[in-house]
């Protein structure tokens, strides 16, 4: 006699068995265009990984999407060796990134293989590179303001922990230097490096001069230079955030660095058009403007136990242009934006915070009614400066038209000097405030004491 019920486990055993272990239907190479393999035969869902045989050995790709019989693939390394009808194996498991405390003073590449020397990472937990968002009623309220040692941003752009902010700049105006100024004097317990699509002169620069010794020994840093593939410069920026996921669920507060956003669209678009999905904004593809907005939401503050990231994202602005179609969007899905100015550059600003450009949109969150009347003022002086200037420069305004005009010629020269900053100089949170109230407190004597006079020359 059957027993009907054992062989209804026997046969729900078996099901659970195939659905956990898919068959894997091997194909082969039929065409390569540009860096896109083209595949016939191969059963593999999209961002699965692929073994390709080649003449240098096996080259590990991921298949990107697919049109009918036809599977695209992206390789992770260059394409040299690839033979036409070479096997493509796809792979059982997916190869995922080891996160531990031991990536504190680490540097790895794109998919997180150690690019230091120092051996191989022990992981004591292992995440896919896909994690589930977390639930907007979930996160934690921004409420605390994070130091990151930069007396322009503390005092006029405060950024509060767990926030998500842009740094617009063009080419040569200091992100770098400026990243590395917040490396050194920022609070956070944990700092996140992605440099994405940069140079590869510039990975050890930053290493070894911005962030120095004491930095790199609570720092991560994920590098994949611009000779690198699409793949992996994309991977690039979602590991470096996947890590600082990893020690936000710790319960620390993770400062994130992406430098930058602009490299990660522009990966993006080269794999997407490669595949054959139409350009739509200035050459971009749709599909760039739904992973920005993917990958800037894994940031912010955690729910309960855990910590915060507090994320800076560089955005390139090729030509200077505010209006680029990366920038437009990130600057839309941020939580503010600082602007670094080529104008204060080249007179020797640095850092060239553009603070009448840039805002904080959390600053009224994390200070107090004090603080934000004390920028304000100090911004609404710099601004009828900048707004005068060049009736100023060529003698065309007359001292004592307007005393309001006449207070910002005083206070310009403070100001700038305010907003200057050495390299290797930190400034903390709460002596920013008290610069910040000194000047105040001195243009306001000045502002009476020409009141006063003027008071006494309309007696006489």
């Amino acid at each position: 006699m059957i027993n009907v019920q054992r062989l209804n486990e026997r046969l729900s055993n078996c099901q659970q068995f195939i659905h956990r272990q898919p068959i894997s239907v091997a194909g082969r190479l039929v065409r390569v265009v540009g860096l896109t393999l083209e595949a016939v035969g191969v059963k593999a869902h999209v961002g699965s990984q692929c073994l390709v045989e080649t003449a240098q050995g096996d080259l590990i790709a991921e298949v990107v999407g697919f049109s009918g019989e036809i599977t695209f693939l992206m390789p992770e390394q260059s394409l040299q060796g690839v033979m036409p009808g070479a096997r493509v194996v796809p792979l059982s498991t997916k190869v995922r990134l080891p996160l531990s405390m031991d990536l504190l003073g680490r540097v790895v590449d794109g998919v997180g293989k150690p690019l230091d020397g120092k051996g191989p990472i022990k992981a004591d937990k292992e995440h896919t590179s896909t994690n589930k968002p977390i639930n907007p009623l979930a996160r934690r309220a921004i409420t605390e303001p994070l130091d990151v040692g930069v007396r322009s941003i503390n005092s006029f752009l405060t950024v509060g922990q767990g926030q998500r902010m842009g740094l617009f700049a063009g080419s040569g105006v200091g992100k770098s230097v400026l990243l590395g100024m917040m490396t050194r004097g920022t609070t956070a317990d944990v700092i996140v490096v992605g440099l994405v699509g940069e140079r590869g002169r510039e990975v050890k620069e930053f290493i070894e001069e911005i962030l120095g010794e004491q930095g790199r020994a609570r720092s991560v840093v994920v590098a994949a230079p611009a000779d690198n593939s699409p793949l992996m410069r994309l991977k690039g920026c979602e590991t470096a955030v996947q890590i600082a996921e990893y020690f936000r669920d710790q319960g620390l507060n993770v400062l994130l660095l992406i430098d930058s956003i602009t490299r990660y669209a522009q990966a993006q678009r080269e794999i997407a058009l490669a595949v054959g999905e139409p350009p739509a904004t200035k050459g971009y593809p749709p599909s760039v403007f739904s992973k920005l907005p993917q990958l800037v939401e894994r940031a912010g503050n955690g729910g309960d136990g855990q910590g915060a990231i507090t994320a800076f994202f560089t955005v390139l602005t090729e030509g200077d242009d505010l209006q680029d179609p990366i920038a437009d969007s990130a600057r839309a899905i941020l939580d503010g934006h600082i602007v670094l100015s080529r104008q204060l550059a080249d007179s020797g600003h640095f850092p060239a915070v553009d603070i009448e450009a840039s805002i904080s949109r959390v600053m009224p969150m994390v200070t107090s009614e004090e603080h934000q009347d004390l920028a304000r003022n100090l911004k609404q002086f710099y601004s009828l400066y900048q707004q005068n200037k060049d009736l100023i420069s060529i003698g065309a305004y007359s001292r004592g038209t307007d005393p309001r005009i006449d207070q910002s010629i005083q206070l310009l020269p403070v100001i700038n000097f305010f907003l200057q900053q050495k390299m290797n100089e930190v400034v903390p949170y709460d002596q920013s405030l008290a610069q910040l109230q000194e000047i105040t407190a001195a243009a306001q004597a000045h502002a009476q004491s020409q009141s006063q006079a003027a008071a006494g020359a309309r007696q006489q």
